[in-house]
């Protein structure tokens, strides 16, 4: 992808998080800029209480309508936002507190979101794993079969409306 002078535009990471992570959001921000890409906030943008879940659907929604390619999420432990972000469907969100799980995520897994634990991991792990996140690619392969069968899993398993 290009600008109009020609140059490759920026990749636009979509960033989000709770309380509890807000500080890291922050610094994750700045990291991530630092690598060359265009983080686009999506909240929460102070330290109130705020509900993950809505967060990290509208990271997830996000990068399902082509308006980001990639996400990183930060909760207290990272569950949480992953539980979130994978019921939108065709996402795959994957908490990686080591940069061998943040590779094997988009290499073999194809993970579009990558999800960290504040309270789990300290500042300079978190920006090693988001690096390693956002410079991994989706290595195909043999892997492709088992996206595929996550893809019908999730068609047999997904309504068009919720239950709720």
């Amino acid at each position: 992808m290009s600008d109009s002078t020609g140059r490759a535009a920026a990749m636009r990471i979509a960033v989000g998080g709770d309380e509890a992570a807000f500080e890291l959001k922050a610094l994750l921000i700045e990291h991530i800029r630092a690598l060359g890409y265009e983080p686009v906030d999506y909240g929460t943008y102070n330290a109130e209480p705020v509900l993950y879940p809505d967060v990290a659907v509208k990271v997830a929604r996000a990068i399902d309508a082509g308006e980001v390619a990639r996400g990183v999420l930060v909760c207290g432990t990272g569950i949480g936002v992953a539980i979130s972000a994978n019921k939108v469907r065709g996402i795959r969100a994957a908490q990686a507190h080591d940069t061998y799980s943040a590779a094997k995520a988009r290499s073999s897994n194809d993970a579009q979101i990558v999800t960290l634990g504040a309270r789990v991991v300290g500042p300079e792990l978190a920006k090693a794993v988001v690096t390693t996140f956002l410079e991994t690619e989706f290595g195909g392969g043999g892997s492709r079969a088992k996206i595929a069968r996550i893809a019908e899993y999730e068609g047999e398993t997904f309504r068009d409306s919720p239950s709720v």
